[in-house]
């Protein structure tokens, strides 16, 4: 096991005109490198299924990003900013969260927050429908929501909230980002990031793949706010790993197993639950009542001597006993360098800002060619970030 990863190794020189501050008008018309082999070649996100290996099995997250943005007025005209983060209450499953009525509780990051007292009741009228904010807990960021009526909590932030886009797209949100800053597959509220690999897909694309029988899957996994949070320490190792939850279907785990040795997650979250699971089921190798949550350290303290098909099928019969047709979880998973992937064979993938987990992330998974691949998008006019262009990572 390593004891130091210096993070200033894994940084890169990224002008600020190459962050894509806007999306492309057609989805599937951004560029596509494609990294086989230790080789590179250039292509459009278009013609992606034309570099799939075949018989693959594509896995999509299909969680559904939420308008996480709320703006509370005070009748002094300061703005707060309440940006949810993870439910407290009434449930913590965000599936639940979502449906609350009446009232709720999220750990938020909040703006301004030294005008809000902590006696003061901040409110929003959303159609008539008077929306209430206190804070319950300051340090930790607490605030209860409270509204009147039959409305759900989802109900209430689409009419409210407003799209999250990522700190580092340095703009107002606008009314295309609603659309945009989702995949055309979402499916699963509580999002307050995009999986932004499959930004690029297109009912166009998802014909061509199709035709060339290439299979596809959807697992969940809620992006948080934590994607974002940069490397700050020397020693990457020492970073603390922001924990997610993940939902997967029995069917998925059976899809799975068909497909081992051609699974290709569509984004680094699909990648990292896909990696979570394979340790889930080694954890109920040694515990069969084990808890579905993989710390940042599990992947590098529990016995590798599980195949992926024997960790599966362990997930499987904890499944059978509970007579369960999915499992929800938390993953606070830490993949780097010296890291190796028992279920993923290939990654579709954006590019990535410098110095952060993901990158990190892709240097475990294609080693020093990270240079070599990022230097070349570079060169070529490649748009970086959420809203750029994108990668398929074949090593």
């Amino acid at each position: 096991m390593q004891s130091f990863i210096n993070i200033q190794e894994y940084t890169y020189n990224l002008p600020d005109d190459r962050i894509a501050y806007q999306p492309l008008a057609i989805r599937d018309e951004s560029k596509l490198l494609v990294y086989k082999s230790k080789a590179i070649e250039h292509s459009q996100f278009k013609s992606l299924a034309d570099f799939i290996p075949d018989h693959s099995l594509l896995v999509f997250n299909d969680t559904k990003v939420i308008p996480a943005r709320l703006h509370f007025q005070k009748e002094s005209g300061a703005d707060i900013e309440v940006f949810l983060l993870n439910p407290v209450a009434p449930d913590t499953l965000l599936a639940s969260a979502m449906l609350a009525k009446n009232k709720c509780a999220w750990r938020c990051a909040i703006g301004n927050l030294k005008r809000w007292k902590a006696t003061q009741t901040l409110t929003k009228n959303i159609d008539g429908v008077v929306l209430t904010a206190s804070l319950s807990n300051r340090l930790e960021g607490i605030v209860s929501f409270s509204w009147p009526g039959n409305l759900t909590f989802s109900e209430i932030i689409t009419a409210a909230g407003s799209t999250p886009l990522p700190p580092y797209i340095k703009r107002s949100v606008e009314k295309e980002d609603a659309v945009r800053y989702q995949t055309i597959y979402s499916n699963h509220e509580g999002a307050v990031a995009a999986p932004t690999a499959g930004l690029h897909f297109t009912d166009r694309v998802f014909d061509a793949l199709d035709k060339k029988g290439i299979t596809r899957d959807f697992l969940t996994l809620h992006v948080s706010a934590g994607t974002f949070q940069p490397v700050k320490a020397e020693n990457a190792l020492d970073h603390v790993m922001h924990h997610e939850q993940i939902t997967i279907t029995r069917q998925t785990i059976e899809n799975l197993l068909r497909h081992e040795q051609k699974i290709i997650p569509v984004g680094t979250t699909s990648m990292r639950t896909l990696e979570s699971l394979y340790w889930y089921g080694v954890k109920l190798t040694l515990k069969p009542d084990a808890d579905f949550s993989v710390s940042q350290q599990d992947p590098y303290q529990l016995p590798e001597t599980v195949n992926p098909a024997d960790s599966l099928r362990a997930v499987l019969r904890h499944m059978d006993a509970r007579q369960l047709t999915s499992i929800t979880g938390t993953t606070s998973i830490f993949i780097y360098p010296g890291y190796r992937f028992r279920l993923c064979r290939g990654l579709i993938t954006n590019f990535h800002q410098p110095g952060s987990t993901l990158i990190l992330l892709v240097a475990a998974f294609i080693g020093e060619s990270w240079r070599e691949v990022y230097a070349e998008a570079l060169s070529r006019g490649y748009r970086f970030l959420s809203y750029g262009d994108s990668s398929l990572l074949l090593p």
